[in-house]
């Protein structure tokens, strides 16, 4: 983790936007000795953002199964699966 004063994205831009593509890291800033933003790069920051819709989704369904939701074997989903295939088929 680094940790600059926000000045240095003024002075170090470049220096700084390197640093969050290499490491995929970010980049904390600080404004009076206070954390006030984070800067990191657009590729890591969406697969983060991604990440974390994953994991909301994945916990709904577990909610809703632990709520009583129906669930399906591997068997029924593939059955499923190829009635859908067949009805798009035709």
């Amino acid at each position: 983790m680094k940790i600059k004063p926000s000045a240095a994205i003024r002075n170090n831009y470049n220096e700084i936007a390197t640093y969050c593509k290499e490491t995929g890291e970010p980049v904390y800033l600080t404004k009076n000795g206070e954390g006030d933003l984070v800067v990191m790069d657009i590729r890591a920051y969406e697969n983060q953002k991604r990440a974390l819709e994953i994991e909301v989704e994945l916990l709904r369904s577990r909610n809703e199964r632990l709520g009583g939701a129906k669930t399906y074997s591997i068997s029924e989903t593939l059955a499923m699966m190829d009635r859908v295939i067949e009805n798009t088929s035709s």
